[in-house]
């Protein structure tokens, strides 16, 4: 029994080399003889979709946010920069925003917290507050977990979420009365 068990196993063996020799040579013989060079390459398609922001390189500061040390947060890029003094390559770092705005404008911090739960039941830590529209109020925090999903449209939260070390340093740059400046 064992000769003919290793009978079988071979002549499957043989059948299955042959079949990828045969579809071996089939793709050799449909692939081109030599590369095609680049005047015979078709023209890349030139995309229409907006450039993306390269991660490696910061972010412009918005030219209506003023001038001297201050927080830009921009609504409509989803975007803070801690604007130190003039020459220095300001920190730049995405953020979530809350479901609440703040009207374009410039604001003072007036109050920070190490450490409470965000009006979304969230633990959070190093909040910012600088303004309150509509008894909302609004400020910068880091979730302790380090999650940035968006908030839920359906309340009213004013949490302008950002990672744990982008929290870290705007804990270290936005003391009382700083300045923060939001433009669109």
């Amino acid at each position: 029994m064992a000769s003919s068990s290793s009978g079988i196993v071979a002549g499957l063996t043989a059948a299955a080399i042959a079949v990828v020799g045969f579809l071996g040579y089939q793709a050799s013989a449909s692939a081109p003889a030599r590369p095609a060079t680049a005047a015979e390459q078709p023209a890349p398609v030139q995309s229409q979709a907006p450039a993306k922001q390269d991660p490696a390189k910061p972010a412009a500061v918005p030219a209506d946010s003023g001038t001297g040390p201050r927080v830009v947060y921009s609504v409509g890029q989803k975007r803070v920069w801690l604007v130190t003094e003039a020459g220095q390559e300001p920190k730049s770092f995405a953020v979530m925003p809350s479901t609440v705005h703040p009207k374009p404008g410039s604001y003072a911090v007036t109050s920070r917290s190490g450490a409470v739960t965000g009006s979304d039941g969230v633990p959070i830590e190093h909040v910012v507050r600088f303004a309150s529209p509509d008894g909302v109020v609004i400020g910068f925090s880091a979730r302790v977990d380090g999650a940035m999903p968006e908030p839920d449209p359906g309340k009213k939260t004013g949490g302008i979420r950002m990672s744990r070390a982008d929290g870290d340093a705007m804990w270290a740059f936005a003391t009382i009365n700083a300045k923060v400046v939001v433009v669109p």
